[in-house]
């Protein structure tokens, strides 16, 4: 992917993050936060447009996406990865089948209840704030950016739904959105389906990233 979007004249770049169980929810979000703000302040070093910056990921990927989407201006959430003052706002968002409300997310998922404990430190009971605070579902403003969802119908890992939901919000808040659903495809997609999404994809960024757009 980063390989096709540097042919198609974007500056790409992949984001490393610490991981849970040993790091939790929020350090994946710092990590990825601190990744954009290193983008913006090195902007002229490696001539990128720090007003045209794009995020986009798969599953754990796509809920980073989001989350950097809909918490562009939140302090709290910024962390202490350097470049402080630097803006981690993103101008455009494409979330590949990545959750939106963790809180939904047991009992539609095949492996929620093993992993979301470890991310966010317990189960729904135990840390309900924690799930709803880990959610991009719950921080649409109407400032979020241009955001498109591409989800399979027969995802087993994170439900179709939770991408309904998250466009149905930004939506409501009056932001650009788009759900593309991909008929039948689960949590990953085949050789098809990966050129309808990856397609979705590159129209989503040439749309709201190129320049004159």
């Amino acid at each position: 992917l980063i390989q096709q979007l540097a042919g198609r004249g974007y500056v790409a770049v992949t984001v490393s993050y610490r991981l849970a169980p040993k790091y939790p929810f929020p350090a994946a979000v710092h990590d990825v936060k601190a990744a954009v703000r290193w983008l913006r302040a090195n902007a002229k070093k490696y001539n990128i447009d720090p007003n045209r910056i794009g995020a986009t990921g798969g599953s754990a990927g796509g809920h980073l996406a989001l989350y950097l989407g809909v918490t562009g201006n939140v302090p709290m959430l910024e962390g202490d990865g350097g470049n402080a003052g630097v803006s981690s706002a993103v101008q455009c968002v494409v979330n590949v089948y990545g959750p939106s409300d963790f809180t939904k997310s047991y009992g539609k998922s095949v492996d929620a209840a093993e992993v979301l404990p470890l991310f966010l430190g317990g189960n729904v009971e135990q840390q309900r704030k924690r799930h709803l605070e880990a959610s991009p579902l719950y921080w649409v403003t109407p400032s979020a950016p241009p955001t498109l969802c591409i989800h399979g119908t027969q995802d087993k890992y994170v439900a179709y739904e939770q991408s309904i939901w998250m466009v149905d919000r930004l939506l409501a808040a009056g932001c650009d959105a788009e759900l593309t659903t991909i008929s039948g495809g689960g949590h990953g997609f085949n050789a098809e389906q990966s050129k309808v999404a990856d397609a979705a994809l590159f129209a989503w960024f040439d749309k709201y990233l190129k320049a004159g757009k």
